[in-house]
């Protein structure tokens, strides 16, 4: 397998590494090694890796930044694609307020092109560290905006290596929720809807929100962002807070003593510290006020922990 693997890379210029560490490519830096890493540049050669996958019945998964992902202390028995090339290109539409946008773009060069073009809707955004593919999977969102409000169509891969394109319906956007948490999918491109602006007052809600950041979380400690899902209701940073729970620890995980809706990373924690850490969170959160958190990262390799 790993020779055919190794020629179909070579034919479609992909660069593979193998034995990749997890820990050094996830905002968490937590995780083992996964067997292999494929920078991919364009739809030939992403359609040409997942054919090849299918047929050998051999587990991959999409990473972008690995902003909200915690990955298993074992690593990841499979390969790991992430996206480049082509899927890093940001093309202003001809109506001049759309941009298609490739899914390995980062929110941040993503909202400083659209102020750049004097478009506004992506301020509250820029701060999020992830690719547009991301957070198109998740909805992504902060201070009132979310992709929700200004997709208007994407393009993906299915799991034969076809091409499709979705209106915004049918992304079915809800709450860090699309149509590709439930359905098998690769985001290729996001096109989005933005509205002409002032291209200061745009610079000075991105220092706002960015500011908002620096000051509330706990951005000098690595974690995968909000670890909690908003519960229907309530907010989970508040129920921790409220439950004496911020600097709770197990091992290097911490209930961040800044912001009580992250875990952060102290030093050299676990994947097994952050799950154990998370599930005593759950269970005191659960006793003293009835409500159910749920984990917003997606788990990596730890099926069955």
């Amino acid at each position: 397998m790993r020779e055919k693997l190794l020629e179909l890379c070579s034919r479609y210029a992909i660069r593979l590494a193998e034995h990749v560490r997890l820990s050094e490519r996830t905002t968490f830096r937590i995780g083992g090694d996964a067997d292999f890493w494929a920078d991919v540049n364009n739809v030939s050669g992403l359609s040409a890796l997942i054919r090849f996958c299918r047929e050998e019945q051999y587990p991959y998964f999409l990473m972008g930044r690995g902003s909200n992902i915690l990955a298993s202390d074992d690593g990841f028995r499979g390969l790991i694609i992430h996206l480049d090339g082509d899927f890093s290109q940001i093309e202003l539409m001809l109506d001049a307020d759309s941009m298609k946008i490739g899914a390995g773009v980062t929110l941040i060069k993503a909202a400083n092109t659209a102020k750049e073009f004097s478009l506004t809707g992506m301020e509250g955004l820029s701060g999020i560290p992830g690719t547009v593919g991301g957070a198109l999977f998740m909805n992504a969102g902060a201070y009132g905006y979310e992709m929700s409000q200004i997709v208007t169509s994407c393009e993906y891969m299915d799991e034969s290596g076809w091409v499709h394109t979705l209106k915004a319906d049918d992304i079915e956007l809800s709450y860090r929720h699309s149509f590709f948490t439930e359905h098998p999918g690769i985001v290729l491109s996001v096109t989005v809807l933005l509205t002409p602006g002032n291209q200061n007052e745009i610079n000075a809600r991105m220092q706002e929100f960015l500011n908002k950041r620096n000051e509330k979380q706990p951005l000098n400690l690595p974690s995968a962002g909000s670890t909690f899902k908003r519960p229907e209701g309530s907010y989970a940073s508040m129920l921790i807070d409220q439950c004496g729970l911020k600097g709770l620890t197990v091992g290097g995980a911490q209930v961040s003593e800044k912001h009580a809706g992250f875990v952060v990373n102290t030093g050299h924690a676990t994947c097994a510290d952050v799950l154990e850490l998370c599930a005593q969170v759950r269970k005191k959160v659960k006793a003293q006020t009835g409500y159910e958190l749920e984990l917003e990262p997606v788990l990596l390799g730890t099926e069955g922990m």
